[in-house]
This record gives structure tokens, C-alpha cells and sequence, in this order.
């Protein structure tokens, strides 16, 4: 019966030690505040140097080179985006509600679907659903002058005019001053890759993907949690053999609640 009694105690030791070690010992990820916009003094603003923050917008917070670029295939090339939006107006696909080129081109960032280029649409949907985000929202969340920036200059690139007007009622210096509102946790892992869109360049279980970062329909099989949730807080700390350095965003740790960040790392590991 001692011996028992030993092993009760040792266990309820055992159980309070790494009870009390995850709720004290680890340390709580919490998301960092989304980040402040850009105070933009757009009165201000020359219509190149509107154009110069949309190129920069295009290359940072937009994202959008990590699937338009020349490398991956995953995405069309946008360097004649613009003078290819006429045709594509007149497209019997098209299915939009854009008149003219300027607004299919922003219509392009923030409804993806309204028209697929062909061979670029999820597998399955005969390219009549987009893979792209909406890039008002979710974790890029552009503010309606830098959708307009990103806008002139896709115009500019192309070597059309440029007929975007700077805007100047929607100053994101207001916003600037607003508190974000808190995104709400996802409620499942699928959930979680949907709304980060990780199947843009990830094959993942049954779900299409593509190319530009490794399949991870069977990541579990070789890599274990350590090493997934290091691979997505700090994708560049060891990169797969045969992939690019820089092309999966290190920011993940900011925009993840730690419980996403665990449901997440779960998923993977159970992809045998």
C-alpha cells in the first residue's frame, strides 16, 4: 500500500510541476499590436511620390511580391496589369463591377475572384476562385489611400496614365490616432489557414497550394513541434533545401494568439 501511495504522490507532483510550468514557466505569446499606419500627410503628397508609397506598399506591407514574381509562378506577373485590364473588362469571365481600369485594378485587391487570370485560380475551381486574399482586410488590411497608392502605381508600372486622384478625405493620419479593433482567434487550424492564406504557397493535407514554399501535406512525418513552431516565428532560422530566404513573412509571431500558434503547430505535427 506505501508503494501505492508513493507513485499517487509522485504522479500528482509530476501533474502540478508541468501544470505550473506551461502557466508560468513559458512564456505567453500574445500578437503585438497591429502597426500604427503610416501618418501620411497626402495634401501634400505629388502624384509621384503617391506612386513611389504604392511601389513601397506593393514590396512591404502588401505582400504582394511573395506571389507576383517571377520565381514562384504562383501568381501573373503585374507589370503590364494595367494594360492588360481593358481586354479583361470585356472578358465574358469577368464578373466584377469595375468601369474602368482604375477601378478594376483596385476592384483586383480587394474582390481577387471577380476575375481569375486563367491558370491562376484555386485547383478545382476552373480559375473561377482566386487564392489571393482580400488586401483590405485580414492580416495585410491596406487602408483605402494605400489601396489607391498600391493602384497608381500598378498605372505607373504599366506605362498608362496615371489617373488616380491623391486622396484627401481619407487620411489614415485619422487612423493613425484609432485604437485597431482586435481580431477575433480563429476557431480551428483551417480556419487559421484560410484566413493567413497559407495556401498561397503551401500544399497542406488534402488543400491545393503552391509552390513557392515546401508541401507540408506530410510535414509531421519528419519534423517535430519544435521545430514547426521555430519555422513559422522565424522562417529564415533554417530554410528548406531547394527554397528562397526572405519569401515567407517573419511577422507571424506579432499577428498569431499563442493558442492559434499551438492549434497550428498540432495540425502539422498530426500531417503524417
Amino acid at each position: 500500500m506505501s508503494n501505492f501511495l508513493k507513485v499517487v504522490v509522485f504522479s500528482l507532483l509530476v501533474i502540478a510541476f508541468f501544470a505550473g510550468f506551461s502557466n508560468f514557466g513559458v512564456p505567453q505569446i500574445e500578437p503585438a499590436p497591429p502597426p500604427k499606419e503610416e501618418k501620411l500627410e497626402l495634401g501634400a503628397m505629388t502624384i509621384d511620390q503617391f506612386v513611389a508609397l504604392g511601389k513601397k506598399l506593393f514590396e512591404g506591407k502588401g505582400t504582394c511580391t511573395l506571389c507576383h514574381n517571377p520565381v514562384g509562378g504562383r501568381a501573373p506577373l503585374l507589370d503590364r496589369a494595367a494594360a492588360a485590364a481593358a481586354e479583361r473588362l470585356n472578358d465574358p469571365r469577368y464578373k466584377g463591377k469595375a468601369k474602368n481600369v482604375e477601378d478594376y485594378l483596385y476592384e483586383s485587391m480587394v474582390a481577387p475572384s471577380a476575375y481569375v487570370v486563367s491558370g491562376f485560380g484555386k485547383a478545382g475551381t476552373n480559375d473561377t476562385e482566386s487564392p489571393m486574399p482580400d488586401a483590405s482586410s485580414g492580416s495585410i488590411r491596406l487602408s483605402e489611400a494605400e489601396l489607391r497608392a498600391v493602384v497608381a502605381y500598378l498605372q505607373d508600372l504599366s506605362g498608362v496614365e496615371v489617373t488616380v486622384k491623391i486622396p484627401t478625405e481619407v487620411g489614415t493620419e485619422q487612423k493613425a490616432e484609432a485604437k485597431p479593433a482586435q481580431r477575433p482567434p480563429a476557431k480551428n487550424a483551417e480556419e487559421l489557414i484560410a484566413q493567413f492564406a497559407c495556401t498561397a504557397c503551401h500544399k497542406i493535407g488534402a488543400q491545393p497550394g503552391g509552390p513557392i514554399g515546401p508541401d507540408l501535406s506530410k510535414i509531421g512525418a519528419t519534423k517535430d513541434a519544435e521545430y514547426l513552431r521555430r519555422a513559422i516565428l522565424d522562417p529564415n532560422a533554417d530554410v528548406a533545401k531547394g527554397f528562397a530566404r526572405g519569401l515567407m513573412p517573419a511577422n507571424y509571431g506579432e499577428q498569431l494568439y499563442a493558442r492559434e500558434l499551438e492549434m497550428l503547430v498540432a495540425y502539422l505535427v498530426a500531417l503524417k
